[in-house]
């Protein structure tokens, strides 16, 4: 058993152009299944893709090749490493490294994340951008030296932080403090509320008969009739 190479599609895509190997040897390498890999030979997979070279990578020797090829029965055996590679280190928590030339921008991110995501803490922007509280309270407060000339951007296209990170963040902010509808928070109205039509404005008697013009003439005639009369 062993690990499947560093980009099977790609690697596969190589054995395939460039040996003889069965559909069955190269699935059994790649972690592919067979009909994949004759996919990938009838040209209805992994179009597109360039095959990666598994012997220029180590993990495969052109001997091996040779020999699997010969025996279609033969498993292909995974090179030996011949540089013992270091252990990978625990990352150290702390904040986050800035290069010096985005450094500059870190003030518009904040900017952009104090205006379209409110909700999150300082903790939580301090390990998006890698800065700190007091610089945070000034683009804020507009209390920053540069504060007449800051832009709003976006940070992960500004490259201080992964689009991951960013949605992680937010997500978490989001259940820890849920927006309150009663400040500004996005509700959805029922139904019977979006589509309830508003009533017609319907006059009254009264109403018509003033807005009834012979009606009007009309009772002044029989006003002045009976003035006449009386008298």
């Amino acid at each position: 058993m062993h690990d499947a190479p560093l980009m099977p599609k790609a690697t596969a895509v190589w054995l395939v152009e460039n040996t003889t190997l069965t559909f069955e040897q190269i699935a059994d390498f790649c972690k592919l299944h067979p009909l994949e890999v004759k996919g990938i030979a009838d040209g209805e997979v992994a179009q597109g893709i360039k095959g990666m070279d598994p012997i220029t990578t180590g993990q495969l020797t052109r001997e091996e090749i040779d020999a699997a090829q010969k025996d279609p029965t033969r498993k292909l055996n995974v090179s030996e490493k011949r540089v013992a590679l270091p252990e990978a280190k625990p990352k150290k928590k702390g904040p986050r490294y800035t290069p010096v030339s985005k450094r500059q921008d870190r003030p518009n991110a904040i900017l952009w994340l104090v205006r379209n995501h409110p909700e999150l803490k300082d903790a939580q922007i301090m390990r998006l951008v890698g800065t700190t509280k007091t610089t945070i309270a000034s683009v804020r407060d507009r209390t920053h030296w540069n504060a007449s000339t800051l832009t709003p951007m976006d940070p992960v296209t500004l490259g201080l932080c992964s689009q991951i990170e960013l949605d992680f963040e937010v997500q978490r902010a989001a259940k820890e403090k849920p927006t309150d509808t009663a400040y500004g928070g996005a509700t959805l109205l029922p139904a019977s509320e979006t589509t309830r039509k508003e009533p017609e404005f319907e006059p009254s008697e009264k109403q018509r008969d003033d807005l009834n013009v012979d009606a009007v003439f009309a009772k002044l005639k029989t006003i002045g009739g009976k003035k006449a009369d009386e008298e």
